[in-house]
């Protein structure tokens, strides 16, 4: 039996360009959230690979990351023209971002 590979969160970014493929990002980042509720938090304050465990640490970290990378532009031009990929990205960023 072959086994599907699921896509990571940053592969699923790459590919957002519209609606439909920004709501399959935001599925994702979802269920990725919802398989780190519960987990133990580290030394440092993470969940797994969540950097932020609350909706303010995550919303205070995706604006941080807006804020100090001029939205993303200065890291990848493309997000200049593609809002839909923008907006994933700052969620993401709300993740990870410290």
């Amino acid at each position: 039996m072959l086994k599907v590979r699921m896509k990571e969160l940053h592969e699923i970014i790459d590919e957002v360009k519209d609606e439909q493929s920004f709501l399959v990002f935001a599925k994702a980042l979802m269920k990725d959230r919802e398989a780190h509720e519960g987990k133990p938090v580290d030394g440092v304050g993470f969940a797994g690979d969540w950097a932020n465990n609350d909706i303010s640490g995550f919303l205070e970290s995706a604006i941080a990351w807006a804020e100090d990378s001029e939205f993303g532009v200065r890291q990848d031009t493309e997000l200049q023209s593609n809002k839909w990929k923008q907006f994933a990205v700052f969620l993401y960023c709300g993740k990870v971002y410290e």
